[in-house]
């Protein structure tokens, strides 16, 4: 199992490029299914057991794009594998306004590391299969839920305008659900 996934992530990390690689030029033909799996909670398995290495997590999690079919794939130039997803590819796990007060800029962390700024191209959305917490959405179909610690961060970030719970991130702005700043 652990060679496997190994040989796929040297030969993926040798092409990478970390930050953007460019999944909307690679159309390569489906390779298969791999039998790798995102549960609920957001954690990978292989085969039923559990993705331990995070640098490998990571590297899977840059090139996996959901396509219009709602199937996910690990994609590269010449390869495409299907796996399954059982909720939502990542995890928001932290969120943070970054500069002033009046005119900040809401930058959520996701279980991968990386920083992505809430904005109407990665806009907030309540999942009704949890309840109404928040998810956003993300470059190439993907989504990420808000842990709960995220959550409640994102909550306390609101302010109320009008009766409801405002979230603004620059000129993007967010109704939460109602009664969200009961809950």
């Amino acid at each position: 199992m652990a060679d496997s996934l190994d040989s796929l992530g040297a030969k993926l990390g040798s092409q990478r490029d970390y930050d953007s690689p460019p999944l909307h030029l690679w159309h390569p033909e489906l390779s298969g299914d791999i039998p790798i799996v995102i549960d609920a909670q957001g954690d990978w398995y292989h085969e039923g057991g559990v993705i331990e290495r995070e640098s490998l997590v990571r590297l899977f999690a840059s090139i996996l794009r959901r396509e219009n079919d709602g199937e996910y794939y690990l994609v590269t130039p010449v390869e495409k594998w299907r796996i399954k997803v059982q909720r939502h590819a990542l995890l928001v796990t932290d969120i943070d306004a970054v500069g002033s007060e009046e005119n900040h800029i809401l930058e959520a962390t996701l279980n991968t590391g990386r920083r992505v700024r809430v904005s109407a191209q990665n806009a907030l959305f309540p999942d009704p299969a949890v309840d109404g917490v928040a998810a956003l959405k993300l470059p190439h179909g993907l989504t990420a839920l808000f842990t709960r610690t995220a959550w409640y961060r994102l909550v306390a970030l609101a302010d109320m305008q009008d009766g409801y719970a405002v979230l603004k991130s620059g000129d993007y702005e967010f109704r939460l659900p109602a009664g969200t700043m009961h809950s």
